[in-house]
């Protein structure tokens, strides 16, 4: 048997443009147009997310896009081809609005800096990474589209997405084939279900486990504390019972190992 495509935003372009995604208020009101695949509970719908930048040398990966990403990607897509933008500005456009905004940037820059990724890069901070250097980065997820466990957003932890079917289809058709088309990056999973799910790409020979930079705290400002220690701003002896001193100096040596490697030092 044939498989089916995979999905592409000239399947769904009329569909986006029929779709106010403001009269939409839960995951379970999608359009049936967008449903990707489904078992049980757990359903996968496209986003317009097709965008890859192929010159990036730094991926960042999340887990899964959210109710709120596919609502605002959506709007975003619909605004612009209705004023007859073309493709790529539409899929750009869509791709990155709202990425890393709000508290979360400068705290994504500040780790990315500690790290080093900006003398790797050649540019001054990782800030400009949302400026003048974007042609430098690329944002996804290791599952593209968004995903839904009865009605919520996938958080990473239930259903493994390693030994799920459905989980696996999605980050194989898809993120492999994103990471295919920049094998010369480095990739910073942005949390360890992320990190899980790029070594067991890495183990099928799709990705470069020596370019996979793991143990960089989430920016999220839930993360807080975890992420003043990793920069250094907080002493291990203040820390709380929730922060793994000892875990973050380990993933802190290993990146610096990984990062002189790349000819970083």
């Amino acid at each position: 048997m044939t498989p089916p495509p995979l999905a592409s935003f000239s399947s769904f372009r009329n569909l986006i443009l029929e779709t106010d995604p403001d009269a939409i208020a839960t995951p379970e009101q999608i359009p049936d147009g967008f449903l990707l695949a489904q078992a049980g509970t757990l359903s996968a719908h496209y986003i317009p997310f097709d965008y890859v930048n192929r010159s990036a040398r730094l991926v960042l990966v999340g887990i899964s896009p959210g109710f709120v990403q596919w609502k605002n990607a959506v709007r975003e897509a619909r605004r612009l081809l209705a004023l007859g933008a073309p493709e790529d500005d539409v899929l750009r456009a869509a791709k990155y609005t709202g990425a890393f905004s709000g508290a979360i940037r400068p705290n994504l820059v500040a780790l990315l800096d500690h790290v080093g990724l900006q003398r790797w890069l050649g540019i001054p901070s990782c800030a400009s990474l949302f400026g003048e250097h974007a042609h430098l980065m690329h944002v996804t997820a290791v599952l593209r589209h968004p995903i839904f466990v009865a009605g919520k957003n996938y958080n990473g932890a239930s259903p493994n997405m390693l030994t799920t079917p459905l989980l696996q289809a999605q980050l194989l058709d898809y993120f492999a084939a994103e990471a295919s088309a920049l094998p010369g990056a480095v990739y910073v999973p942005l949390g360890p279900k992320v990190g899980l799910a790029l070594d067991w790409l890495a183990r099928r020979g799709m990705l470069a486990p020596e370019r996979i930079l793991h143990g960089v705290p989430h920016p999220s400002g839930a993360n807080a504390e975890r992420i003043a220690y990793f920069l250094g701003r907080k002493d291990k002896a203040t820390l709380s019972s929730r922060t793994n001193g000892a875990q973050i100096d380990a993933d802190r040596r290993a990146l610096r190992a990984r990062m002189a490697a790349l000819g970083v030092d």
